[in-house]
């Protein structure tokens, strides 16, 4: 093989986490996101790189806005665009790689002239969603912008395919994997469902760079990817996802692969990993060998961050024990703050290769963890966090979060009845925004309590409705239910003692829990129709369709949930979906006669008196589906009473009156079959005898059941007889 020169490199500019958009509504730190963006894009023009390659997070939001998708829109065209010709050959089939309409690389497209392609995988922020399960990166590509590859349609049965590219002598195997949950992936991985495809030819020629975004560090036990999941014949890791800037390559011995983590572009958090000095890289491949050039971002906003403690600080230790000492204190940590800003301000100061004015200096982050733990017999008078950080609002960006007190052991203050237990800190210290799941973070704060009648993992279930799926009457339903499961367990116990009543609710609060951690006992939602499941809709990767929240249609009368209903057996139940009534559909003790013939077919509900006191209508399985959509009419049986009809009407069975009575009983029943008839009336009056809303809600009969051939009713009396009786008045 004859030796590699400069004309076999490709020069790859490495970005990850740009998170364009992030607080744009901020009137400080708005810009700064698109501005650093816009810093690197420059960046691969100004080195005259081959190629870009981001690794996810290109956007904060999987739904940018206008104004963030200008300005990565304006920097990719003003970048990216030329006529420069792109020395990059594809060998791989572009079909494969590049899903959509336009299935090939944006600088093969002849219409388009791409001197510098943009290589990109999403990340947790910016993946697809929605109808269509489109990412804003789909936009990009569309437009010819961006190469968006490395998707994941399924998250059980992932296949990896590389863009193969060459230079020269150079060939490059380019894999990617975008984000997928942590806890998922992890399972797919130890399942073995995650299949990496190789060139078929020339296996040893090829340098196997890879990018991933998913969770470096093991936050919990499955929620990050081992980098020993990754298959041993990679050659260098782009990680991206994590905040910290890790530029330089580190080679894991076990895989004998490098792995580097440029970090993010934007302060998102003010934690100690964002407070490093941001970075990029350009890394140059010559064969099998690479180089990495770091490249320090200058328009990233300065950050300085410092952590004290109070009881070490020789000035401020004395103040423990000494009466109103707040305003000496404050003046000690102004003083503290003020150097930070100092300090970051000459860090950006260095950095500067070009004139600048002194207005254009930008304002610092500044975070000042201070830990207040006090010696015996003493107690620090801290100022209010938010008063504090305010005394620097024209000195830094973030005016209300400067400073942050906080203490590494617990108070030994008397617990109340009413107080929480928290979790440890080695837990909350875990549970960053980044990181933190409604789930586990309920589970950990329930673990630290002592529930005695809620059960505790139900709870949780509860929770993580109620945020995760914007169910509104989760909690509702689930305390409801657990008091209700309670009182009718001990209802139901023959003889105890008043002290045993404690033992018995904790343990139907263990059984219950055990029954709900092997999946006997699922928490019930409210009752409706289910909405057709969507063409998109994945029930592995979005959960089942009839949990969600919008799939369900509801009355508008919404009627709580049956008593009778508690934490039900997860059993499908035979034939198609039976539902009860409310309860307050049916009169306690009677029910309303039925109609005579009709144009649809009647369900027949029989009443056990012994056991309900309410009418439960049931659906018959034969029954087809669009006769599901109505209730049913309630037909007596033999151990049921008719209802009473109200005062002034007429009762639906019988038969009109016989056409040659008397004129006196024509005229009565005319008068009486008139105020019946007369719907067009905007009021009636009141009747004297009281009439019960149940039993008159049962009472009304539907259009279906007023046949045309049925002569319940009596007809409208003549004219002439209407003028007799005007006349006699």
């Amino acid at each position: 093989m004859p030796a590699l020169t400069s004309a076999d490199s490709i020069r790859i500019l490495v970005a990850t986490d740009s998170h364009v958009g992030y607080n744009e509504r901020d009137h400080i730190r708005g810009d700064d996101s698109w501005k650093s963006f816009h810093e690197v894009m420059g960046l691969a023009k100004e080195r005259d790189v081959d190629m870009v390659l981001l690794g996810g997070d290109l956007f904060h939001e999987n739904k940018p806005s206008r104004k963030s998708m200008y300005q990565v829109m304006r920097s990719l065209r003003m970048y990216c665009l030329g006529e420069k010709p792109c020395e990059l050959e594809i060998l791989s089939d572009m079909s494969e790689n590049f899903q959509g309409a336009f299935n090939h690389a944006n600088y093969q497209d002849p219409d388009i002239n791409v001197s510098i392609p943009v290589f990109s995988i999403h990340g947790n922020h910016d993946d697809p969603s929605g109808e269509g399960h489109y990412a804003a990166l789909d936009l990009l590509q569309v437009s010819g912008l961006v190469n968006y590859f490395g998707r994941t349609p399924e998250s059980d049965n992932i296949q990896i395919k590389p863009v193969l590219l060459q230079k020269g002598n150079t060939k490059l195997a380019l894999y990617g994997m975008s984000n997928v949950r942590d806890e998922r992936l992890f399972r797919t991985f130890r399942d073995g469902k995650v299949k990496f495809f190789q060139p078929g030819t020339q296996k040893e020629d090829w340098f196997n760079l890879m990018t991933v975004h998913q969770n470096h560090h093991a936050y919990t036990e499955t929620g990050y990817l081992p980098e020993n999941f990754l298959p041993g014949f990679l050659d260098l890791v782009v990680w991206g996802h994590e905040h910290e800037c890790i530029i330089d390559p580190k080679l894991n011995p076990e895989m004998n692969f490098h792995v580097m983590q440029p970090g993010s572009s934007v302060a998102t958090s003010l934690m100690p990993g964002e407070a490093e000095p941001k970075h990029v890289a350009v890394v140059t491949i010559t064969g099998r060998d690479f180089k990495v050039e770091p490249i320090r971002l200058k328009s990233v906003r300065p950050f300085a961050m410092k952590e004290i403690v109070l009881s070490e600080e020789k000035e401020v230790k004395k103040l423990a024990k000494k009466d109103n000492h707040r305003a000496e204190l404050t003046r000690h940590l102004t003083a503290v703050v003020d150097e930070l800003i100092e300090q970051a301000i000459n860090e950006w100061r260095e950095i500067q290769d070009d004139e600048y004015a002194e207005e254009d200096v930008p304002k610092p982050l500044i975070r000042l963890r201070v830990e207040y733990s006090a010696p015996e017999g003493g107690k620090f008078d801290c100022e209010n966090p938010q008063r504090f950080s305010n005394r620097f609002v024209e000195k830094v960006a973030n005016v209300n979060d400067v400073i942050q007190f906080y203490r590494k052991k617990a108070s030994a203050t008397r617990k109340t009845a009413t107080s929480a237990d928290m979790p440890e800190e080695s837990i909350l210290a875990q549970l960053t925004i980044d990181t933190v799941r409604i789930d586990r973070l309920v589970h950990e704060f329930l673990d630290a309590q002592s529930l005695t009648i809620l059960p505790q993992n139900s709870f949780g279930d509860a929770v993580s409705q109620f945020v995760d799926k914007d169910d509104k009457h989760a909690m509702e339903s689930f305390v409801h239910e657990s008091l209700k499961d309670q009182v009718d367990h001990l209802m139901g116990v023959d003889e105890a003692e008043e002290e045993d009543f404690m033992t018995m609710v904790d343990q139907r609060r263990l059984d219950r829990e055990a029954k709900f951690a092997a999946g006997e006992l699922k928490q019930v939602r409210k009752k409706g129709r289910v909405k057709p499941k969507p063409d998109t809709w994945d029930d592995d990767i979005d959960g089942r369709w009839e949990d969600e929240p919008g799939a369900m249609i509801y009355s508008d009368g919404e009627a709580q949930a049956d008593d009778n209903d508690g934490a039900s057996a997860v059993v499908a139940p035979k034939g198609r979906g039976k539902a009860a009534a409310p309860k307050k559909a049916a009169a306690p003790a009677k029910k309303a006669a039925p109609a005579k013939g009709g144009r649809g077919r009647k369900k027949i509900v029989e009443e056990d008196s012994e056991e309900e006191a309410e009418d439960v209508p049931m659906l018959d399985d034969d029954e087809d589906e669009e006769s599901q959509l109505f209730i049913q009419p309630s037909v007596p049986t033999r151990s049921t009473k008719k209802a009473a009809p109200p005062k002034g009407s007429a009762a639906p069975a019988k038969r009109m009156a016989a056409p040659r009575a008397s004129a006196r009983g024509s005229k009565a029943a005319a008068a009486k079959s008139q105020t019946r008839l007369d719907f067009s009336q905007p009021t009636f009056s009141q009747p004297k005898a009281p009439v019960n809303a149940t039993s008159k809600k049962a009472l009304e009969l539907s259009d279906d059941e007023i046949d045309d051939d049925d002569d319940a009713f009596e007809p409208a009396p003549s004219t002439a007889t209407l003028r007799s009786t005007r006349n006699k008045r």
